[in-house]
């Protein structure tokens, strides 16, 4: 009996010792898969082993992810991971800490295009741009400039995302002497692209098999799936063109409620280190937010990934994110009706 009950003693001590260690995680909450393992892989065992601390993690969808956290009494993370843009809805609802930078050393080095708000930075970066399979599509077919897209010759080969339309609408508003804020000029010149349209993919995975299996040959692609489809043998080309890539950046924001504020500012410094950001760019072949990240000559030479301040001014085409948070809504709403439809 005596036998017994130290055995069970044993078992609610290890229970409660498991339960604390659980609690006393910071916890992160970012999108699932191969983005979940980047920053664990990258980022998160190196906090662990500088601070002793485990990370939990919590993943989900942008959105969702977002309506979630409005909804909560208490955050369910400490930090969040989501796009720039979708940032300053997380900022405009109140739900992210402001930043103590004396407590990010590794801030001096961010790049200006990463300094988003006071309340979210980036962690890295990279492009939405043209890829493509030089083997599926006609022959002598490139694109130097995106208004190749627009060539009849690729009727019912392009592909693009159903869930941020905003790369593709910016995009037409340029070509046709506007911008993000006056999106209303390329309206026209966007629905005469619709012929060349095949499909709109729904997520990463959707994007990868679209393309590898050859259904759309032209996509609008992340330019982080297009590397890593090239890496499991798809022949996919990138293009630059002469206007520039769409820029994205993801970032990482402290939730407002947080009981972890000063391992959370550690973690970030951890994130924005220059070890930590080489490693991002070796794995994920996206452009590091700080100026003195070491990458290989062999990532640097790759189009999309900027390594230079002249790279960030010159081949980034940048949305102002506070206005593409606001008109997110309204650009899908569009494009499903007018493009989609």
């Amino acid at each position: 009996m005596i036998k017994k009950l130290i055995c069970a003693g044993m078992l609610a001590g290890a229970a409660l010792a498991g339960t604390a260690h659980a609690q006393d995680a910071l916890v992160v909450s970012t999108w699932g898969g191969s983005f979940r393992d980047l920053i664990d892989e990258t980022i998160g065992r190196e906090f662990t082993r500088q601070t002793g601390v485990p990370v939990k993690y919590i993943t989900g969808g942008t959105i969702d992810r977002l309506n979630k956290a409005k909804l909560a009494t208490k955050p369910e993370s400490d930090i969040t991971f989501t796009t720039s843009h979708i940032g300053w809805l997380y900022v405009n609802a109140g739900l992210y800490e402001k930043l103590d930078l004396s407590k990010i050393p590794n801030y001096a080095h961010l790049v200006e295009r990463a300094k988003i708000s006071p309340y979210h930075i980036g962690s890295w970066a990279y492009v939405y741009t043209i890829g493509y399979r030089p083997d599926l599509v006609p022959a002598g077919i490139t694109f130097n400039s995106w208004n190749d897209l627009w060539n009849p010759a690729l009727k019912g080969k392009l592909s693009a995302p159903d869930f941020d339309p905003s790369h593709i609408i910016d995009i037409s508003a340029l070509l046709s002497g506007g911008d993000a804020s006056t999106w209303e000029k390329g309206q026209d010149k966007l629905k005469a692209l619709k012929p060349n349209f095949k499909a709109f993919y729904t997520n990463d995975a959707n994007s990868q098999q679209l393309i590898a299996a050859g259904e759309t040959p032209v996509q609008i692609v992340l330019s982080m799936n297009a590397y890593y489809m090239i890496g499991q043998g798809v022949p996919i080309k990138v293009a630059m063109p002469k206007e520039g890539a769409v820029l994205g950046v993801d970032t990482m924001g402290i939730m407002k409620g947080s009981t972890k504020i000063d391992l959370a500012h550690k973690f970030m410094n951890i994130a924005l280190s220059p070890d930590v950001q080489a490693k991002i760019v070796a794995a994920k072949k996206a452009s590091p937010v700080i100026d003195d990240a070491k990458v290989s000559p062999e990532d640097a030479a790759l189009p999309g990934v900027f390594t230079t301040k002249q790279q960030w001014d010159t081949q980034a085409i940048v949305i102002d994110d506070k206005l593409r948070a606001e008109k997110t809504a309204e650009w899908r709403k569009w494009f499903t009706e007018n493009i989609m439809n």
